[in-house]
């Protein structure tokens, strides 16, 4: 009988895990204290965004990626939700736009400015109006633009396009109830065209988030789903949940047959969750515990055994959640292949975790530890996917100076004044263009609104914005140049950009009220001191 060795050959089978330094992690966070299993952070290669604990509200922290060592507890945040926030999510193709849900039944996004956040911002870019119960998870389309999915206590999920003019959206495009349980967990596959879920009745269900038609649903007694994965580039599924012996399971599936998995396996006998993250590029799969301080790593392949264990991350400090580095805010000098941000909650920590793996020549680019990977730009429209359009992801190389051209046609800007709702003309005005309209737009807004920025008294302020106008950072900037003082800008010329003057000007003042109150708390102190001072001073004489 010849011999067999007891793993197979891989060049991921010496992945190991470098934590940061001191120096380079994030102190004196307070993070959330919600039991959900979410992660609580999201991560692209220019911000990091944290839950935190707030009373009285719910707000996420943002900072700068390279914002590292401990946080003034003062720190501005986005505390615009009335109630606690459960998740936050960046936009795959805009590093400034970060959406958010939380227990007021609402779902939000922002537009970060470029210089990070410098004052609490209470005014979202949008808000999604649609569940009648606490939205708990969100997901971005993984290749159309400006495309959401949320879903809800109230078992819905909905699919939203955030390129519709107004900044409260009542209507979403699709309404999916196919759930009778809350979902835990959401999962599109590669091109977006399928959807994986599970729910609190343990089922895994696969739908189209077009048509919210269900495509499979699992009927596999032996398995508690609790977290769901698509494995897109290989065609199948990976859960993790229990077994009816309350072991922690890890299962792989075919979408197309839900009645039997490909492979079962327990783990252990722990209690937390366990989060699956999953990189196409080295088909290495990723498993993070709630409440462990391991991470375990797999490499999937499309032949049995499927799955194979390579090996395994240890540390003292148990997670609560994680957040995970896009491909293209990787350190490639370092041969780094994936990077976690652990959320330690005992230390108010949060901690970046390297996956490296070991070459003698790290310096030098390696082209087969980083092949082509999904990067920045979208490969559609929302409206483009609606029409039942499906495309992959647009690739990008990683290595260093290194352009790759979009295959696919370049689609039209989804916001700002080049988004306004026609396309070649204005409906009723056959040979209209969208300049001339702009222009006589302006002049009749120069017309009829001939005031100064301090001159506000002849309108109202709604929860809707003018009509065709959809306010972003560029658009703030444009508003406000950072290159001359706000008494040297042009005044506003359109009743919107009264309006936003004017919600910058009430954002001024709060941050003028947060720093008198400040001054009157620490006056209060002194005077307190100075009492005390006294007091002994009687009491010694």
């Amino acid at each position: 009988m010849s011999w067999c060795p007891p793993y197979r050959s891989s060049k991921f089978r010496h992945v190991y895990g470098k934590a940061s330094t001191k120096d380079h992690g994030y102190h004196g966070i307070p993070i959330t204290h919600s039991v959900h299993d979410n992660h609580y952070c999201s991560v692209n290669p220019r911000f990091i965004a944290i839950v935190t604990e707030c009373s009285g509200g719910g707000a996420f922290l943002v900072l700068s990626i390279h914002h590292t060592g401990r946080v003034d507890p003062h720190h501005p945040r986005v505390c615009g939700h009335s109630a606690r926030v459960l998740d936050v999510k960046w936009n795959p193709f805009d590093d400034h736009c970060i959406a958010s849900c939380s227990e007021d039944c609402t779902v939000k996004l922002w537009d970060i400015p470029a210089r990070g956040v410098h004052q609490n911002m209470t005014l979202p870019r949008k808000e999604l109006q649609g569940h009648t119960r606490r939205v708990n998870l969100i997901e971005w389309h993984p290749t159309a633009k400006d495309l959401l999915v949320s879903s809800a206590y109230d078992y819905k999920v909905m699919v939203w396009d955030v390129s519709v003019c107004g900044s409260v959206l009542r209507n979403p495009v699709r309404v999916i109830s196919l759930h009778s349980e809350l979902v835990l967990s959401m999962s599109f596959n590669n091109d977006g065209s399928s959807l994986a879920t599970t729910s609190l009745d343990r089922k895994i269900r696969v739908l189209d988030p077009r048509t919210g038609r269900l495509i499979q649903v699992s009927s596999y007694k032996h398995h508690r789903a609790s977290k769901v994965v698509f494995i897109g580039d290989q065609n199948m599924l990976f859960s993790t949940g229990s077994s009816p012996w309350n072991q922690r399971q890890i299962t792989l599936w075919d979408p197309d047959d839900l009645s039997e998995p490909l492979l079962e396996e327990e783990v252990d006998g722990a209690a937390g969750v366990l989060f699956p993250f999953y990189d196409p590029d080295t088909h290495i799969l990723y498993l993070a515990g709630k409440g462990d301080g391991n991470i375990r790593y797999y490499e999937i392949s499309p032949e049995k055994p499927y799955v194979q264990f390579l090996t395994e991350y240890y540390s003292l400090l148990p997670q609560k959640g994680l957040g995970v580095m896009p491909k293209r805010g990787l350190d490639v000098s370092s041969c780094e292949v994936f990077r976690f941000y652990r959320l330690v909650t005992i230390k108010d920590l949060v901690e970046p975790l390297s996956m490296i793996v070991p070459r003698r020549s790290p310096k030098t680019f390696q082209e087969d530890i980083f092949p082509m990977t999904a990067g920045n730009e979208a490969a559609l429209t929302a409206q483009q996917w609606l029409s039942g359009i499906n495309r992959g992801p647009v690739l990008m190389c990683l290595k260093p100076g290194t352009k790759v051209a979009n295959p696919y046609p370049e689609t039209p800007p989804g916001r700002g004044l080049s988004s306004l709702c026609f396309q070649g003309g204005v409906p009723g005005r056959p040979g209209s263009t969208e300049q001339a309209f702009l222009q006589e737009q302006l002049s009749y807004q120069d017309a009829k609104y001939p005031r100064e920025v301090a001159d506000l008294s002849g309108w109202q302020p709604d929860e809707t914005q003018a009509p065709g106008w959809a306010y972003t950072h560029q658009t703030q900037a444009a508003i406000t140049p950072h290159c001359c003082e706000p008494s040297e800008c042009p005044p506003p010329r359109t009743e919107s950009e009264l309006l936003h003057a004017f919600y910058r000007q009430q954002e001024e003042i709060r941050g003028l009220k947060d720093q008198l109150n400040q001054r009157k708390v620490q006056i209060t102190q002194l005077e307190l001191e100075i009492k005390n001072a006294r007091n002994n001073m009687r009491a010694t004489f």
